[in-house]
């Protein structure tokens, strides 16, 4: 087996100048999601569980990708293939998951076709980023594997900087914020616009530029196959755990904690940041029809029918519409209601938000200051008392409610359904709704805060890479682990408790510490207590580390902020980053039962280890 070939700077440079467009998409998907499912209407508790679908992708996506390439050879080489077709998708759906809120969907809908963007998302990322990762170890010697990994490590913080910051930035230029309850804001789209186009011209450069190895030129630098006498040698996973070394389940002790930690960060930030530094307004959705006797209706969207209504819509998407006003006694039906000539507070039956996201009236509650009142453009002369009332506090005896799972209205008025259940109710009058109180998504103060988040992310991304280079200078490898973690919990500690936007780069650079600590020393530490040749597949396995911690803490995560909560009011996110604190905590209590091998005692003097991002 021959040695390979010094290549240039530039040709290093080229075989991982894509990882900088794949990295933006990761970094956009990491730091907007939960702001996206959270806008289109998303319920808190249920935040946790959109989050299982990228370790999960990532533990299945990243072997097969590994697997598969090794047997691929076509015209195209033997791992653009899939860098092509992972980045295609990619660029697809990250055009398509911001709208998911724009498409006309009940929040049903839009929350089913998110999920499915996001997962072929995931999935598509993990595709294109895994051939740039093999291509250094296919094609660069062990003396350029250093450089090859930092300029690697370069390019992923780089993209991922950019990924973070592009929302504030289209946000300085002049795009719009804020959009109507349910859509996601100008400024993610065009920031998930723009990082497709990026991805799609690093992807168009790297065909361009990168030339893979025909198979013979392969084999005669990387050795061919597995003998059949060595794959008959080769002990099976179940038996490589068995006789795994101590070291393999210490650290992943660590990881577990770690990982759990920052999977609670990427989904609870955006709200803890709107709620405890942008003073974010609520609103309360109503998620029921309560009856008299207890028996609860329940749906996210419910139609009226009695004598009067013939399928009449009186909640959509968890808002309580309005009927009409009440003027000086007398009702006066309405889809829209404007007062004092110019101010609408009624707009399609839906009660009209003021610009702090409030909204700018109560049911059943006179309006003050009305010197003129127009329903439907038809104006009420001398109106000196009004109040806006919905459907439900005027109606008298039985009726009919329908909940459904989508409803629309054609152009004649006639609503259609689906998944519709149908309830008998002796009195309409005595039906209570049931309410949530959520942040509100729609508002300036909520989309600040998730620009904002973005900026949190970059400095955390910075951080990791200065850390990274004092970690070498400590004299004990498991000091700067335990110290570097113990820091990340304090940072996630006070972003529960910081309520000024800048004094959270103090938390996020703290966790930025525990970022590179978790990114440099737990393969280290594992790959200096292997011997013999199954590294690499012990190297996979502990990529389980990684993604099961996430996968559990997704599965729990709505169970224990339900925990948490307090009936009637806004879901304390701020408390899972308490939580988070606590778990990494542990987990850098946990470093000093790992016991290291030979190579990697503390008295070594280590060497810097390049901080290669983990995307699951």
């Amino acid at each position: 087996m021959k040695t390979k070939p010094d290549l240039s700077f530039w040709s290093l440079w080229n075989l991982s100048f894509g990882f900088f467009g794949v990295q933006i998409a990761y970094a956009l998907q990491s730091a907007n999601v939960s702001r996206i499912f959270t806008t289109i209407g998303a319920d808190p508790h249920d935040l946790s569980y959109f989050w299982i679908l990228p370790p999960l992708m990532g533990l299945v996506v990243q072997p097969l990708v590994g697997m598969f390439s090794d047997r691929t050879w076509n015209r195209f080489g033997r791992r653009l293939p899939y860098l092509i077709f992972g980045a295609l998708v990619a660029v697809i759906v990250m055009c398509l998951l911001p709208n998911a809120g724009s498409f006309q969907f009940t929040v049903q809908s839009a929350i089913v076709f998110g999920l499915i963007a996001l997962m072929l998302l995931d999935t598509s990322i993990n595709m294109a980023m895994q051939p740039f990762k093999m291509l250094v170890g296919d094609m660069v010697n062990e003396k350029q594997k250093g450089q090859a990994y930092s300029i690697q490590s370069f390019l992923c913080n780089a993209g991922s900087v950019v990924g973070f910051l592009l929302p504030f930035i289209f946000g300085l230029i002049g795009l719009a914020n804020t959009a109507p309850t349910g859509e996601v804001p100008q400024t993610v789209i065009w920031a998930f616009y723009i990082g497709a186009a990026i991805l799609l011209i690093c992807v168009v450069y790297s065909l361009v530029k990168i030339k893979e190895w025909p198979p013979e030129v392969y084999e005669m630098y990387n050795g061919g196959s597995q003998s059949a006498a060595e794959k008959k040698t080769s002990p099976n996973l179940f038996k490589l755990l068995v006789h795994a070394p101590s070291t393999f389940w210490t650290v992943g002790l660590v990881q577990f904690f770690c990982w759990f930690a920052f999977l609670f960060m990427w989904t609870y930030t955006t709200n803890t940041v709107a709620l405890k530094a942008y003073d974010t307004p609520t609103v309360e959705n109503v998620t029921a029809f309560v009856e008299s006797d207890g028996t609860k209706i329940s749906g996210k969207n419910v139609l009226l029918t009695n004598a009067d209504y013939q399928m009449q819509p009186i909640l959509s998407h968890g808002t309580l519409l309005a009927e009409g006003v009440i003027a000086d006694g007398t009702f006066y039906p309405a889809a829209n209601v404007v007062i004092n000539g110019n101010d609408t507070i009624v707009k399609d039956h839906h009660l009209v938000l003021d610009e702090a996201g409030v909204s700018k009236v109560k049911y059943s509650t006179p309006l003050e200051g009305v010197s003129s009142l127009a329903v439907d453009g038809k104006e009420i002369a001398g109106c000196s008392k009004a109040e806006v009332v919905d459907y439900l506090s005027r109606l008298q005896g039985e009726a009919v409610l329908t909940t459904a799972s989508i409803v629309s209205t054609d152009e004649s008025g006639k609503v259609t359904t689906e998944d519709a259940k149908e309830y008998t109710v002796a009195d309409a009058a005595r039906l209570v709704p049931e309410t949530k109180t959520v942040l509100n998504a729609a508002s300036p103060q909520y989309n600040e805060a998730g620009n904002w988040v973005g900026i949190l992310y970059a400095v955390q991304a910075l951080a990791s890479v200065l850390w990274a280079v004092v970690l070498p200078r400590f004299k004990s490898r498991k000091f700067s682990y335990f110290l570097s973690l113990l820091l990340g919990g304090v940072g996630f500690v006070t972003m529960g408790i910081f309520t000024n936007p800048y004094l959270l780069f103090i938390s996020f650079v703290l966790i930025g510490c525990a970022w590179a600590a978790m990114l440099a020393w737990p393969f280290t530490i594992l790959t200096n207590s292997l011997k013999g040749g199954n590294i690499g597949a012990y190297l996979g396995l502990f990529n389980c580390t990684i993604c099961l911690p996430q996968i559990i803490a997704a599965l729990v995560g709505g169970w224990v902020l339900s925990i948490l909560s307090t009936p009637g009011e806004v879901a304390p996110e701020y408390l899972m980053m308490i939580v988070a604190g606590v778990m990494i905590a542990i987990g850098s209590l946990c470093v000093f039962i790992i016991k290291e091998g030979k190579e990697s005692s503390d008295d070594m003097q280590v060497q810097e280890t390049p901080l290669e991002s983990e995307n699951i």
